[in-house]
């Protein structure tokens, strides 16, 4: 595609929700928490039903997002803090390195502005991974995924500047085995999400006149749970007849269902108000809107309780609706997740599509949208024929997982079939499994020994698409006829 004129290209806004599950909207079948906004973005766009993270949990699936290079690929691959590595670094994630080629850096060539509010997650400030030194103009929120827990923390990040927001910060952990859990002992001066809505909205108005593109990494719904009183009162007080003590991690909360559902409520809030200030500005129409969620939401704890991570119940909001699994697995319920694209004029309004797709393709989805330089080596696909005419491009590219966390896991999704192996950093890994996830999307039935064929294709690809990796080893797994159940 040619590069449009200035004055003729459109705005990005990125949205990207923070262990969302695949069911908590109510446009993808969410019943208990209204989400009016978002669902009015997918009435006015286009809503994938088969759209994929990158990865099933935080920095990895922002490496591929912002790199375009899968699981086998990509410089990060799990959750490490840059300290491990990087003793002068007290906070922040493993750093990405200068010649990672992002997709902000992309934009910001082709001469956008380009803005990031929320979390940041690949390397501190002063980093190689520095959001400032990997094509953000502007950067404003959390750089380190850790001191995201707490919702009011002692301070946020302006680029390199560290902003002080809350002299008394609540930290994102803590336990009360016994007594009364009270709301208010986990409130603060300033709740640091609504900090960054501000941000964005004041990015939108000072750069309507140029093209921009806007990353907004919202933290909500990932725990820890502690939303205002205000949004927790817009829900029943008859949901919970159980308080959640942080037996399972994070903070305690006195009414944790209508808590979790403020979190994504608030959510839904933020993305009505960058719609409005999109209007405001007069560029709602020339800015590509798009939304989705880094993973699936949050695992199960501790099993002397049907509380998740942080206390959430999702079980009661049917997060996933019939998906398996949960956040950290390549189960569909870790993997698949709401997607939404609104651009007036280019996507038809209130349209659905079944065409797969995964974090690696927005790079070379974005590219084709605005006329990006695409740098070589992007494993990802266009996605941009199926947005805007709802028709794939052609054949897909197998996906691709390489994941080392929660066990070692690797997944390979061809069209309507995935390949699966999890386990493999015990010393007996599970099985093959093989799943149609078209007819059986809730992955009930294991078509392993049916499909010998599939598991030995996976294994090839597994080996050719995985390079070395010695911060995130996973060897991936072979595979011999004679033993589909190996």
């Amino acid at each position: 595609m040619a590069q449009a004129n200035a004055a003729e290209r459109p705005n990005v806004v990125f949205i990207l929700a923070d262990d969302l599950g695949y069911g908590e909207l109510g446009c993808y079948g969410q019943s208990k928490i209204p989400t009016p906004n978002i669902d009015r973005l997918a009435a006015q766009g286009r809503r994938f039903t088969r759209h994929y993270t990158g990865a099933p949990v935080c920095a990895p699936a922002r490496c591929v997002l912002m790199s375009g290079k899968h699981l086998g690929h990509a410089e990060i691959r799990g959750n490490l803090q840059a300290k491990k590595n990087f003793p002068q670094f007290n906070e922040g994630q493993h750093p990405i390195t200068e010649g990672v080629v992002t997709l902000a850096e992309a934009f910001k060539e082709a001469g956008y502005a380009t803005g990031a509010m929320g979390k940041w997650g690949l390397g501190p400030v002063g980093s190689t991974g520095d959001p400032n030194k990997q094509g953000f103009d502007l950067f404003f929120g959390y750089n380190c995924q850790a001191v995201a827990h707490s919702f009011y923390p002692r301070y946020i990040w302006r680029n390199d500047e560290q902003i002080e927001i809350n002299p008394n910060p609540i930290p994102g952990h803590r336990k009360k085995p016994t007594g009364e859990v009270k709301l208010e002992d986990y409130q603060a001066e300033q709740y640091a999400p609504y900090l960054m809505i501000d941000e964005a909205e004041d990015f939108i108005s000072k750069h309507k006149d140029d093209p921009f593109f806007l990353y907004l990494a919202f933290i909500e719904p990932h725990v820890a749970m502690h939303p205002p009183e205000e949004a927790v009162d817009r829900f029943p007080k008859d949901w919970d007849n159980e308080a959640y003590r942080g037996q399972c991690g994070y903070l305690p909360h006195p009414r944790p269902r209508a808590g979790y559902a403020a979190m994504i409520n608030d959510l839904d809030r933020y993305v009505g108000r960058v719609m409005e200030a999109l209007e405001d500005a007069g560029v709602a129409d020339n800015t590509i809107v798009v939304f989705t969620s880094d993973n699936g939401t949050t695992h199960p704890g501790v099993k002397t309780t049907h509380f998740h991570i942080g206390g959430v119940d999702a079980d009661f909001f049917n997060s996933t609706l019939d998906l398996k699994g949960w956040k950290g697995s390549v189960y569909e319920g870790g993997l698949r997740v709401p997607m939404i694209v609104r651009y007036p004029g280019k996507v038809d309004a209130g349209s659905t599509s079944d065409t797969p797709g995964y974090f690696a393709d927005w790079f070379p989805t974005l590219a084709d949208a605005v006329g990006l330089k695409k740098p070589d080596g992007l494993d990802g696909q266009s996605l941009w024929p199926a947005i805007t005419t709802g028709k794939d491009g052609g054949e897909r590219k197998p996906m691709v997982w390489v994941y080392p966390e929660y066990g070692g896991q690797v997944a390979v999704n061809f069209g309507h079939m995935k390949v699966l192996r999890r386990g493999l950093k015990r010393k007996n890994p599970d099985p093959w499994e093989v799943y149609d996830v078209v007819k059986d999307r809730g992955e009930t039935k294991n078509l392993a020994a049916e499909h010998p064929e599939l598991i030995e294709r996976a294994a090839k690809l597994l080996k050719e698409q995985t390079d070395e990796n010695p911060l995130f080893p996973l060897t991936p797994p072979t595979f011999e006829r004679s033993a589909a159940s190996e």
